[in-house]
C-alpha cells in the first residue's frame, strides 16, 4: 500500500491486516469500554442512546477494517474520515449521557480520554497515508 511509517510504527507495506493496526486495537477497547458503561443504563434506554452509542462505537473499528481492507489508498482515508465521524457521535452521546447523569464524571473522563486518543491515532494514521 505504501512504504511510509504508519500508526504503531508498522510500514503500510508490512501491514498484513487490519488487526495490527494500533487505532483499530484501541477502538476495539473502546467498543468493550462503552459496552461495559451502557450495561447500567436505565432499561429506557435500552432502545435509545444505549443503543445509539453501542452502534456508533462498533462502527469506528468496523469502519478502519473496511477501509484497510480495500484496494486504495483514498478509500482507506474516506473511510478513515467515516470512523472519526463515528468517534465525533460516540463523544456526543457520552456527553449527553453525562448531562442526563446516566454517567458520572468518574466514568464519564476515561472513555473521553480514550475517545481521544482514538481520534489522535485516526488522524496521524490519515496523515501518514501517500496522497494520490
Amino acid at each position: 500500500m505504501c512504504s511510509g511509517q504508519g500508526a504503531g510504527g508498522l510500514t503500510m507495506a508490512k501491514l498484513r491486516n487490519y488487526q495490527e493496526l494500533i487505532v483499530w486495537q484501541k477502538a476495539m477497547d473502546l467498543v468493550i469500554a462503552v459496552y461495559q458503561q451502557t450495561r447500567e443504563f436505565p432499561r429506557e434506554e435500552l432502545y435509545g442512546l444505549t443503543n445509539q452509542l453501542r452502534r456508533a462505537s462498533v462502527s469506528i473499528p468496523s469502519n478502519i477494517a473496511e477501509g484497510q481492507g480495500r484496494n486504495t489508498t483514498g478509500d482507506f482515508r474516506q473511510f478513515l474520515s467515516i470512523a472519526y465521524g463515528s468517534l465525533q457521535e460516540v463523544e456526543t452521546q457520552l456527553l449527553i449521557a453525562g448531562r442526563l447523569h446516566n454517567l458520572n464524571a468518574e466514568q464519564l473522563d476515561p472513555l473521553l480520554a480514550q475517545c481521544a486518543e482514538v481520534g489522535r491515532l485516526i488522524n496521524g494514521l490519515s496523515r501518514s497515508l501517500p496522497t494520490a
